[in-house]
């Protein structure tokens, strides 16, 4: 596969999410992960414009809110609107499947304030890698689902002797000149 890297790949502006219900969804990372919201937007509907540019049915309308994940990520909420929107969310085993994961102190304390919050769900207990992946013995771990179902990690690596390089902050300030060419 030579000769396909993109030009100018400098690095990850955004994660994106469609949620049913965007204000709920802002008001769970503002509270619960320090977000900021940025901005927000609509567009639709536009039978020429949506199925064109985002892939969806003539009559989707969208609004969206641009949140800031102190240190480093912006995250996209979609909200849409469609005669036929599936409200189902693919398991984390189907095609599409997806979660996102937030890097904590220590999961314990995390998890003992979602278990207050209304329609959150823990899954399981948190875990911790033993020997069988060696390279992370020590990860702590676990998952939980927000009230309208996204699935989120959270992990703490603080115990985990020679860690591989994962991006974190030490790579915030040096990172400036953009990906290298292997």
């Amino acid at each position: 596969m030579t000769g396909r890297r993109l030009p100018g790949v400098r690095y990850v502006d955004h994660a994106a999410y469609t949620v049913p219900d965007l204000d709920e969804a802002v008001s769970f990372f503002v509270e619960v992960f320090g977000a900021e919201e940025l901005y927000r937007s609509t567009r639709g509907p536009d039978a020429g414009f949506m199925p064109e540019n985002f892939d969806v049915p003539a009559d989707a309308q969208l609004e969206l809110a641009m949140l800031r994940m102190p240190p480093n990520l912006n995250l996209e909420l979609f909200q849409w609107r469609t005669a036929d929107r599936r409200s189902q969310h693919p398991r984390h085993s189907d095609a599409g499947g997806h979660h996102l994961c937030f890097t904590v102190d220590d999961v314990d304390d995390s998890f003992e304030i979602l278990r207050k919050i209304p329609g959150v769900r823990i899954l399981g207990e948190r875990k911790e890698v033993a020997g069988d992946s060696p390279a992370v013995a020590g990860n702590r771990w676990g998952y939980f689902v927000t009230p309208w179902g996204l699935l989120i990690e959270l992990v703490d690596r603080s115990r985990v002797q020679n860690p591989p390089h994962l991006v974190g902050p030490a790579d915030w300030t040096t990172y400036t000149e953009g990906p290298t060419s292997s």
